[in-house]
């Protein structure tokens, strides 16, 4: 994995390059996030879709949700980079556009539009 730190309006944000899935389960966002949080002093991540298990985005696996509460309760915020038209779930659909209107995750289309994204949450 390789980790770039960018600096935005007083915020670090780790860009993660990845050719393996980094969020497969609990376990694997809590090794990521206390990796982010102790070595790189973040608290505010990009990842590629592809470096999320694809049972993130079947809703039914429930691990979508159970990310976005160790999110939350770690208080770290997340923008997933990609295309995600070919999912075709309306229950995905929403929860994409809530999450897109909310402060933890965000699912966006370039990296730039996530590091903007992720600059102006505040925690709460």
């Amino acid at each position: 994995m390789q980790i770039e730190i960018r600096k935005e309006k007083g915020f670090a944000i780790a860009l993660l390059k990845s050719s393996e899935i980094l969020l497969c389960d609990v376990q694997s966002v809590l090794d990521l996030l206390v990796m982010l949080r102790y070595e790189a002093q973040c608290d505010r991540f990009v990842l590629s879709k592809e470096s999320v298990a694809e049972a993130f985005f079947d809703l039914h696996s429930h691990l979508a949700g159970e990310i976005l509460q160790k999110l939350s309760n770690y208080r770290c915020k997340c923008a997933i980079v990609g295309d995600f038209s070919q999912y075709t779930s309306k229950a995905l659909k929403n929860f994409i556009y809530e999450s897109n209107r909310g402060n933890d995750i965000f699912f966006v289309a370039s990296d730039e539009e996530a590091v903007k994204r992720l600059s102006q949450v505040r925690h709460c």
